[in-house]
């Protein structure tokens, strides 16, 4: 169960209507086939909020599970409701202000993970293996070189620059990994996104923000990098249509970075209709 003490209220706030709601019922009912459409018929008094509409399956599946998992029902078949919200994560984008709120609470090891996925757009299981072996001198200076583990498994160039510059430079010289837990150890997937999360309420900030969320203000940074709409539509695995869509909602959640990043996309977008001519 989550240890914040707004995710504790709210699982206790939807275990009490559920068991409000079925008081008079034997846990047995959870073992017959019919009780999903039960679950299913409860879920619908908040179908004109998708979001708590979901809220209230996940919640009672968990207790569901925990019933199982102590011997006090055999089985149950709630599993994999049916969910009625649906968010396109390529528009949540960590902006500057969400980041300096985080970083202000924080402590350093969980700012070098967001920071690091906010310059680069890995995903958490690409993030935790970053090492130094990974860097690369360039003419113009350094670049990490990732071969991703997303489904294409491409190579995948970043410019080290800024931010990213300044976490690969702090770094302990005896320490392989860039990034390590609180104890200077290896990084898990799920303790890297946890770190964040935990702190991201800690700031306040909105819950739809995750770590694997930092892809539409690494697409961004690619863009002030100098990288083309092809060359982070292709890294980024989306299409140039996707990657110029993406860029253009940053600028419109991030009123303070609005008229630079439009006028580069605005540049880049001509730059490629002229190479297609």
């Amino acid at each position: 169960m989550p240890k914040g003490d707004r995710s504790k209220q709210d699982i206790k706030k939807w275990l009490l209507r559920w068991a409000a709601h079925f008081h008079d019922a034997p846990a047995v009912i959870w073992e017959e086939r019919g009780s999903r459409g039960e679950m299913n018929k409860w879920r619908t008094k908040w179908k004109h909020s998708p979001k708590q509409h979901d809220m209230a399956g996940t919640h009672a599946v968990r207790l569901l599970n925990w019933a199982v998992e102590e011997g006090h029902i055999s089985e149950h078949h709630c599993d994999k409701l049916r969910r009625l919200y649906e968010v396109d994560r390529s528009e949540i984008v960590w902006t500057r202000a969400d980041r300096d709120a985080f970083n202000a609470k924080a402590p350093e090891w969980v700012r070098r993970i967001l920071t690091v996925a906010c310059e680069t757009g890995l995903r958490p299981g690409d993030l935790i293996k970053l090492n130094r072996g990974q860097i690369e001198e360039t003419a113009r200076g350094r670049r990490l070189r990732i071969r991703k583990t997303n489904k294409r498994g491409r190579s995948a160039h970043i410019p080290i620059d800024g931010e990213l510059a300044a976490v690969i430079d702090q770094t302990p010289r005896d320490r392989f990994l860039i990034l390590a837990n609180a104890s200077g150890g290896p990084l898990t997937e799920h303790r890297a996104s946890e770190g964040v999360r935990q702190w991201r309420d800690k700031a306040g900030l909105s819950s739809e923000l995750r770590l694997q969320d930092c892809r539409g203000t690494a697409a961004t940074m690619l863009l002030n990098a100098g990288l083309s709409l092809s060359e982070i539509a292709d890294y980024m695995g989306w299409s140039i249509r996707t990657a110029s869509q993406v860029i253009e909602h940053y600028a419109r959640v991030a009123p303070d970075e609005t008229d630079a990043v439009l006028v580069k996309l605005s540049q880049v977008r001509g730059d490629e209709k002229r190479t297609k001519l």
